[in-house]
């Protein structure tokens, strides 16, 4: 364990758009940002903490893994926690929210508030735990104006892949990992090369991982700040941009689908929203 948090950024803008594409968009299904796409953010950060013991991470580890159930690879399950709950899990953290703002803050990603950061934290953590993971995205519902965070409990030969950023980045307990989930992203054993292989997560140790997770809403203004403002769909179709609240991955390399298939999906009149929702 360090004694100052560690933190590392990564690019993930130098994106492989699959052909007729150039570029990457995000729409959302809400009904403010309707017409309107964004780029995807293009790091990836990495705080590697210091505000918890190896024992407290394994001591939430175990309350987490007793809440989830997990058969297969590629199995993700969540499970609710409270402030309390984590607090009774890990008394020798004493303060275990204000930890995990601190380790956010050094990413900026919400400017240089502190209590927006301790606020987001508070508002919800869960337990998120998988066996390995294929590629897949998280846009849809209000996903497509958050970043995601998860702090790794209990994981060993791991690392989180974004396929088309081009991106490996292997992971211990204790780091903290703050992205932008629209983007294909997986978890690999590093001998696989990128790939998410079913057959290395089936048997033997550490089949299983654990994280806390959160969400970080960005305002309009904050997006701006990271340069990923929301704009017109036009303004994105000029760029010849695919939408990646429609993209479909193949599990095991991250590949795009059927990608000319998604071609006229840049347009107002693709439009997401329910319109019964309002």
């Amino acid at each position: 364990m360090t004694a100052h948090p560690v933190h590392r950024t990564l690019a993930a803008d130098r994106h492989q758009v699959p052909k007729p594409f150039r570029s990457f968009a995000v729409r959302s299904d809400e009904a403010r940002h309707a017409s309107d796409a964004r780029t995807p953010y293009g790091l990836v950060h990495v705080v590697q903490t210091a505000f918890a013991d190896a024992g407290s991470l394994a001591s939430l580890a175990a309350e987490g893994y007793s809440r989830v159930q997990l058969e297969a690879f590629s199995d993700i399950d969540y499970a609710t926690t409270t402030l309390e709950d984590l607090a009774s899990a890990a008394p020798a953290v004493d303060d275990l929210i204000g930890g995990i703002a601190e380790a956010l803050q050094l990413t900026g990603v919400l400017g240089d508030d502190p209590l927006g950061y301790r606020r987001s934290v508070a508002t919800r953590i869960d337990y998120l735990a998988s066996c390995g993971a294929g590629f897949h995205n998280d846009v849809s519902r209000h996903w497509s104006r958050c970043l995601f965070w998860l702090l790794a409990l209990d994981l060993a030969d791991i690392e989180f892949v974004m396929p088309h950023a081009g991106l490996r980045l292997g992971l211990a307990p204790g780091d903290l990992l703050v992205f932008d989930q629209t983007m294909a992203h997986g978890l690999c054993r590093p001998a696989d090369h990128g790939q998410a292989v079913a057959a290395s997560f089936d048997a033997g140790e550490h089949c299983h991982q654990i994280f806390l997770a959160g969400e970080l809403p960005l305002t309009d203004g904050q997006w701006a700040a990271l340069g990923a403002p929301w704009l017109a769909v036009e303004e994105h179709a000029r760029r010849d941009a695919l939408d990646l609240m429609v993209a479909e991955f193949d599990e095991r390399s991250g590949a795009i689908k059927r990608p000319r298939a998604l071609r006229d999906g840049m347009k107002r009149s693709t439009c997401h929203v329910d319109e019964s929702t309002g």
